[in-house]
């Protein structure tokens, strides 16, 4: 019997492999686009977004230099074959906070959000945060887009304690004032936590330049419409600008096979 050929969707390996696609924009208003993203790994080990802040440049320093250990570290830190824990993904956020330190000599800083795979034969996906980038979830078997990062804002501390909706937290003046980044002296806390990752789940990975030009029913609608992932990519941004693009506009997408 012929044997099937590497690229043959049938095969096993073939088929675990998780889709990606992802995009970034500049924005309508900024010049510089101090939003980085990454994905590492084939098969995807680590997507992941980050949002630079400090103006001058700075923030684009702070923001690629945690990827770029994110992109060298995570195929030894997260090795396919073996199963991997929350701890040790915690501590390679906490090894791209010190590379943001040194970059930036504690002066600029980052938000990080990313979905990583701790065990792809058993489909084990966790999730980190630091920041108000988020990571959502768009369940295969029902009409929903979760969010299941937590911000660490300013307005989410409201919304936490009632005083805001989420739809008045979206506008609000102080929207944009985070609790929580990558690259100060201070002690950082990183939240980490296992997700739900069944065969066809969505998963959007974005800083706020998305979320703040859409809401989340229209990210899903955008998502859904889409022929594939690149197409719902390109229109996502494509909707975020049309809408202002007042932020860096930064979307990943990854659909689990």
């Amino acid at each position: 019997m012929q044997e099937p050929h590497p690229s043959d969707p049938a095969r096993p390996e073939a088929a675990a492999r998780p889709e990606v696609a992802a995009r970034t924009h500049v924005g309508a208003v900024r010049e510089l686009n101090e939003d980085t993203w990454v994905t590492v790994g084939e098969p995807l080990v680590l997507a992941a977004v980050a949002d630079g802040m400090g103006g001058h440049e700075a923030g684009e320093v702070a923001s690629a230099a945690a990827v770029e250990l994110l992109e060298r570290r995570a195929p030894e830190v997260l090795a396919p074959g073996s199963p991997h824990t929350l701890e040790e993904l915690a501590a390679l956020v906490h090894e791209a906070d010190a590379a943001v330190i040194e970059a930036g000599h504690a002066r600029s800083g980052t938000t990080l959000t990313l979905l990583a795979c701790l065990d792809a034969e058993r489909s084990r996906w966790a999730i980190a945060n630091v920041g108000d980038s988020r990571v959502y979830r768009r369940p295969a078997d029902a009409p929903v887009l979760q969010q299941v990062t937590v911000d660490h804002s300013a307005v989410q501390l409201l919304v936490d304690a009632g005083r805001l909706t989420a739809d008045e937290a979206r506008v609000h003046p102080r929207r944009n004032v985070i609790t929580r980044a990558m690259g100060s002296l201070e002690p950082l806390t990183v939240d980490v936590a296992e997700v739900d990752a069944a065969s066809g789940d969505t998963f959007v990975l974005c800083s706020d330049g998305l979320t703040g030009e859409l809401t989340d029913e229209e990210i899903r609608a955008l998502l859904d419409d889409a022929a594939d992932l690149e197409e719902a990519a390109e229109q996502l941004v494509h909707a975020a600008l049309w809408r202002g693009g007042r932020d860096n506009i930064t979307v990943v997408l990854v659909r689990i096979p």
